[in-house]
């Protein structure tokens, strides 16, 4: 699966870069994130429920940051078990970029799931990827806006 898409942020570049490495911002702004904990220097461990269809799971993902160029963009890699629901691992790409007081930030997502989760069929995952995406970014402009970021 892959997913390429953009959201304009009201917010200036620095304070997006500031929320994007805020471990409370990005628990509050993932559905289903029940915790979201460094775990060493850029390094983190989520615990996330997702529901897919009829299959609903809790997931333990290892996330790393990579490429990191602040306050332009990093890779987020990460990879999740699931127990009998199967597995999730891939990538974003996050990019940012200044549009007036205002900063684009775009992303290129890229994941592969396997175990019952596969079994779904790829229009069922890809919907409920996107529809998680949306409400991601929903819930991270609504935080960063409500919030008094650096």
């Amino acid at each position: 699966m892959e997913m390429v898409s953009e959201q304009k942020v009201a917010a200036s570049r620095e304070q997006v870069w500031a929320a994007l490495n805020n471990t409370e911002i990005l628990k509050n702004s993932m559905p289903g994130c029940e915790s979201f904990e460094a775990t060493g220097e850029n390094t983190f461990e989520a615990k996330i429920t997702a529901k897919v269809g009829p299959v609903k799971a809790k997931f333990k993902f290892n996330v790393e940051l990579t490429e990191i160029r602040p306050p332009h963009g990093y890779i987020i890699m990460g990879e999740g078990q699931g127990g009998v629901a199967g597995f999730a691992k891939g990538s974003a790409k996050v990019e940012l970029s200044e549009d007036g007081n205002e900063t684009i930030l775009a992303y290129n997502v890229k994941a592969n799931v396997g175990g019952k989760l596969a079994q779904l069929g790829a229009r069922l995952i890809d919907g409920t990827a996107k529809k998680m995406a949306d409400e991601f970014f929903g819930n991270f402009n609504e935080l960063l806006s409500g919030s008094e970021c650096p």
